[in-house]
């Protein structure tokens, strides 16, 4: 395996984890009533996210390009590697969303005080800081699991929209680059295609999920949803991204031989 995949599976392994301590953000919003300093500390973790997705797509490209001059017009397990990757990172997300919950909740309560970003990385850098991050250190209870409800009160329709929402995000580029393989020929304009692949997915979570999560943020702000509840509904969308970070390996070759194609028909 190149440095080139191993540094695309670690920018995709972070890529994702960010993309699942999205959730616990709101979770912080809504408990520490201080929704717009949230996201706007939030945004700091998101551009490390769009930076490092600048860096995976080149690289991956670099790697086809490579290996399509040493003639080698199939290499399926790095691309289902990568995926992996990204499921990986979703669990761990997972996993660290109460620890980065506690964290975060701590950043925000400090920087609504202090108003300052550099006072913030020196808290979080200082004895103090660091002794806070291992007391904050907490593993997911068991009994929120346990309190899920998959019958009545399980959101299908947000649920199955966030899982195919996900599942294109993770193929947008994959497909695109890997279609080079299947059809040389077009690859420039297979890999710009992940733009449209991409797009329909903004379009689903633009409609139909994100308005729906604002809403009951608004809603727990009102008083009018539990904090229990929201949190509930909350461990489902990290389920669907799981889902969806798994859909993807099946959908992954598939999409990737309609964009050869379609790449030669434009």
């Amino acid at each position: 395996m190149t440095t080139q995949i191993i540094i695309v599976l670690a920018l995709t392994l972070l890529i994702n984890l960010i993309g699942t301590l999205a959730y616990a953000v709101r979770i912080v919003g809504v408990q520490t009533g201080r929704i717009a300093i949230t996201f706007s500390l939030f945004n700091i973790l998101i551009l490390i996210s769009r930076t490092a997705n600048g860096f995976q797509a080149p690289l991956l490209a670099k790697t086809v390009e490579q290996n399509i001059k040493d003639h080698i017009f199939e290499n399926t397990f790095v691309f289902q590697l990568i995926i992996f990757s990204c499921t990986l990172g979703t669990v761990l997300g997972a996993f660290l969303i109460p620890t980065f919950r506690r964290l975060f909740s701590r950043a925000v309560v400090h920087f609504s005080v202090h108003k300052s970003l550099p006072a913030l990385f020196y808290l979080g850098f200082s004895g103090a800081g660091i002794q806070f991050v291992k007391e904050s250190i907490k593993m997911p209870s068991a009994a929120h699991v346990k309190n899920l409800d998959f019958k009545s009160a399980f959101p299908w329709k947000i649920f199955s929209y966030n899982v195919l929402a996900v599942a294109i995000t993770t193929i947008g580029v994959l497909s695109c680059v890997y279609a080079a393989y299947l059809n040389p020929e077009y690859r420039t304009t297979a890999s710009n295609l992940s733009a449209v692949i991409n797009g329909f997915a903004t379009i689903l979570m633009s409609l139909f999920i994100d308005p729906h999560i604002s809403v009951l943020t608004d809603d727990v702000v009102l008083g009018k949803l539990s904090q229990s509840a929201f949190r509930r509904f909350i461990i489902y969308m990290v389920l669907a991204r799981v889902v969806g970070t798994l859909l993807a390996q099946v959908l992954f070759l598939p999409c990737a031989k309609v964009i050869a194609v379609l790449a030669a028909s434009l």
